[in-house]
């Protein structure tokens, strides 16, 4: 009997030490942050976070905690758990707006949306959230030495927002609900009209007027493609769409 007691105490001094061993002692606030930023520099993003958040719990009004928010934000980034560097992210813009690295909070948030972007064949809801973050670093910090990288960024995401639109108006198309697919398409002359998606769109929007009997329109897509883009494919599939339909109405 005494022996179990015995390996019962054993086991709980044991489990005891173990929970000791994870509790983050009470350190400085600098101490705390190089501490982390050992960890972070060893790839140890895991203990980096932790030891980043916890020079805000134990010093919230230290110079350090603003810093620390941002890391602890990376150091998540880097292990690739976007949802917690987002959380993190959002808290730091909350409580900091004003703190000079608030452009980089808004660039790596959109970092964080822009590495989860899926293909065209799936929602494209990372892709927005992205674009909104990069959006609003260059408007409110157009100087920002992010903001290059945010705008390439954009023309990407415009791509991949413009192909699903196509992707979705040709789906319409196939099916011959043509008032579906003509509204997909104008959404990509309208609001992604710098994508290379736009050639194509023009065609198909052609496509669907003429399905639609609607000649005048189809004329001038047909116009607008040969002043704009006068040689492309897609402005020599228009010209010659027109040509066969205008044939067929002769025919009649």
């Amino acid at each position: 009997m005494m022996k179990k007691i015995t390996i019962v105490c054993l086991c709980g001094i044991l489990l005891g030490a173990c929970a000791a061993d994870t509790t983050i002692p009470d350190m400085t606030a600098e101490n705390l942050y190089q501490k982390a930023y050992q960890l972070f520099e060893k790839t140890d993003y895991e203990g980096a976070a932790k030891y980043f958040d916890e020079v805000e719990r134990q010093h919230p009004y230290s110079v350090w905690a603003p810093r620390a928010q941002i890391m602890t934000a990376y150091s998540f980034y880097k292990k690739n758990q976007y949802d917690d560097a987002i959380l993190a992210l959002d808290r730091f813009i909350q409580l900091h707006p004003g703190n000079k690295n608030a452009p980089y909070a808004y660039y790596l948030k959109g970092l964080c949306y822009f590495e989860q972007m899926s293909d065209i064949a799936r929602e494209q809801q990372m892709s927005a959230e992205a674009k909104q973050n990069f959006a609003t670093l260059i408007a409110r910090y157009p100087n920002s030495v992010y903001v290059a990288d945010a705008k390439a960024k954009m023309k990407v995401i415009a791509d991949q927002l413009a192909g699903k639109e196509m992707a979705v108006g040709r789906y319409y198309l196939k099916q011959k609900e043509y008032i579906s697919a003509l509204n997909r398409f104008q959404t990509v002359v309208q609001n992604h009209a710098d994508t290379n998606q736009i050639n194509e769109a023009y065609y198909r929007m052609a496509v669907c007027y003429t399905a639609l009997g609607l000649t005048a329109e189809a004329d001038k897509i047909a116009n607008r493609l040969h002043k704009i883009y006068p040689n492309t494919k897609w402005t020599k599939k228009t010209a010659l769409l027109l040509k066969k339909y205008q044939s067929k109405e002769k025919e009649k």
